[in-house]
């Protein structure tokens, strides 16, 4: 396999953001909302029954340009919420946005979501991490026993998209538990081709690039974020390895 190289954007957007979720103390303030998350993934986890349409960290690889493509699409919906066009979306736009979906939240469901979205606390929501919260409303709110409280983006390519996003991190979670640990990434790794062991050095570097908050273990919220920047939506760079 190809020699891995440690993706540069993922490594200084880890260790930026690292930084920034220490200053804010976020454990406590994402807490909440990553519980209801690890909830989800188990459930799924148990639905799947072990199976997958990923084998590999190569075969999640070899999406990006449809997860890029399927992810770019959505500027458009950024803009139009973005009503005073400065690049993000503040509470005000984000409480309209939701109306306009016919979401229905309450004002601390919308606070956990703006704050467990707005990474760099800039108190507005940027176009990446607007691509998380809405992902994370469609996990949250799937499957639904009301059809009036959906995400209706109108968009099966999106939905499609962010299902498959939610498959590689099943796929990732070898033991069920919601959550990726370095056990994980290791087994994952080593999953292709066994007679081919990823270096120590690799797994650690993959597994930093997810793990802000230095805890150990990997939240969906977390490996979204770390996900849409290794994608690289913003840009035509090249895939980086897979490192196995």
């Amino acid at each position: 396999m190809g020699k891995c190289h440690p993706c540069p954007p993922l490594k200084s957007l880890s260790s930026r953001i690292g930084g920034m979720l220490c200053n804010y103390g976020s454990s406590n303030k994402y807490k909440k909302l990553d519980s209801k998350l690890e909830r989800k993934m188990i459930a799924m986890k148990r639905s799947a029954s072990g199976q997958s349409n990923f084998k590999s960290i190569d075969s999640i690889i070899l999406r990006f340009p449809q997860f890029r493509e399927g992810l770019r699409n959505l500027r458009g919906v950024f803009e139009q919420y973005d009503e005073d066009s400065n690049g993000t979306i503040d509470r005000e736009e984000l409480n309209r946005c939701l109306e306009k979906l016919q979401l229905h939240f309450t004002k601390e469901e919308v606070e956990d979501l703006f704050h467990s979205c707005d990474i760099d606390g800039s108190e507005g929501i940027q176009f990446n991490e607007f691509i998380v919260l809405l992902c994370l409303i469609y996990l949250l709110m799937k499957p639904s026993s009301s059809p009036d409280n959906t995400l209706k983006m109108h968009s099966l390519q999106l939905e499609a998209t962010f299902d498959t996003i939610v498959e590689a991190f099943l796929f990732l979670d070898k033991n069920g538990d919601g959550k990726l640990n370095k056990k994980d990434m290791v087994k994952a790794l080593n999953e292709a081709s066994p007679w081919e062991r990823s270096p120590a050095r690799v797994t650690r570097t993959r597994f930093k690039e997810m793990d802000w908050d230095k805890n150990g273990k990997v939240s969906f919220r977390e490996f979204l974020f770390a996900f849409i920047n290794w994608v690289g939506i913003e840009s035509d760079e090249e895939l980086p390895d897979s490192g196995t």
